[in-house]
């Protein structure tokens, strides 16, 4: 049995969380004097609605879950963040997390003083599920996986996610920020089946609006209760809240904008396949390509130098002498290209 009350640390448990002006009177219209805001320059003079009601009922319809089982985020990092502020016991507890991955599953372990354990995935960047699981102890009180994976692009193998979501008696964090190029709808639809789960997506990748600022994370009500009780008041700006309502709209732009990044990935890795510098692309899930190179360091400092910037992973785990290429726009990745038929190496 999954026991939630269990996993909170008894600080957040005990904690009575700030009551701001906009909890106590959640109606539009009135004269506000209870606030300490200036009356001028409407409607920015107003604090956000703490809790994005409006925003989260036009989620909630997108993504096909009920709105109280959404949280909203400064990106997906303020959701990782608290996730380990809420559930880790500084200088005792730990999380499981497979290896390579996100990087701010371990520097958020890191500002929490939470033992960061990195369990590696087979050569095929697989993921072994007995194997995090064995790495886990009664102190464990978080898996976190990231699919698809960033940087191995690829998506984890359902089966073996299901397997750790019923045996891990913790909380599972799955972030799914790449899952729009991925085919598939991820593991969304079956979020009510596993109290333990939270699901991480984002704005930032295929809605394209990674400077506008906002994760999303879909869990139980229970779980975005205990989110909502420790986050900082006005965690999402009204710019933000009104910008992400607006664009919402837009999904057919957004979806054919994700079949164009998709038709672009597959021409992408055909052409750099044709290059002598390039001896392996793996797989793609993602909206970019983890790319295999003769001199990863060298073809690197070339390419800034023709002011290309790709991400150098060739010291990551697994990842020796890769780059990470995301998938540009037509006239970039041909700008790329050229650029790697004329290295000098």
């Amino acid at each position: 049995m999954f026991d939630l009350n269990a996993l909170i640390r008894p600080n957040i448990a005990a904690l009575k969380p700030y009551s701001c002006a906009r909890d106590e009177y959640k109606g539009s219209e009135g004269i506000f004097l209870d606030a300490n805001e200036s009356p001028y320059n409407t409607p920015y003079n107003r604090y956000p609605d703490p809790l994005q009601t409006a925003l989260k009922q036009k989620i909630a319809a997108l993504k096909k879950v009920p709105a109280e089982c959404i949280f909203l985020g400064n990106g997906s990092d303020e959701a990782i963040d608290l996730v380990y502020r809420a559930f880790c016991e500084p200088g005792k507890d730990n999380v499981v997390a497979i290896e390579p991955t996100y990087g701010m599953y371990r520097v958020c372990a890191d500002i929490n003083d939470t033992e960061y354990r990195p369990v590696l995935l087979r050569q095929d960047f697989s993921v072994d599920a007995e194997k995090m699981l064995r790495a886990c102890d009664r102190h464990t009180k978080v898996i976190f996986l990231c699919s698809p994976n960033n940087p191995t692009s690829n998506l984890l193998d359902e089966k073996e996610i299901v397997t750790i979501l019923n045996h891990f008696k913790g909380i599972v964090v799955l972030d799914e920020a790449y899952i729009d190029f991925a085919g598939t709808e991820g593991f969304l639809p079956h979020l009510q089946q596993y109290p333990n789960l939270i699901i991480l997506q984002t704005m930032s990748k295929a809605w394209a609006m990674a400077s506008v600022r906002l994760g999303m994370a879909f869990a139980s009500p229970a779980i975005v209760a205990v989110f909502n009780k420790i986050k900082y008041p006005y965690n999402i700006s009204l710019l933000t809240q009104q910008f992400v309502l607006q664009s919402i709209e837009k999904e057919k732009e957004k979806n054919e904008r994700v079949k164009a990044i998709l038709a672009q990935r597959e021409l992408l890795r055909n052409e750099l396949l044709r290059l002598s510098v390039v001896k392996e692309i793996f797989p793609s899930d993602a909206n970019f390509l983890m790319v295999r190179v003769t001199e990863a360091n060298r073809i690197y400092q070339y390419l800034i130098s023709q002011k290309i910037i790709v991400r150098n992973r060739s010291s990551v785990a697994l990842c020796m002498g890769c780059l990470r290429i995301t998938v540009g726009l037509p006239e970039e990745n041909q700008a790329l290209l050229e650029a790697l038929k004329k290295y000098p190496g």
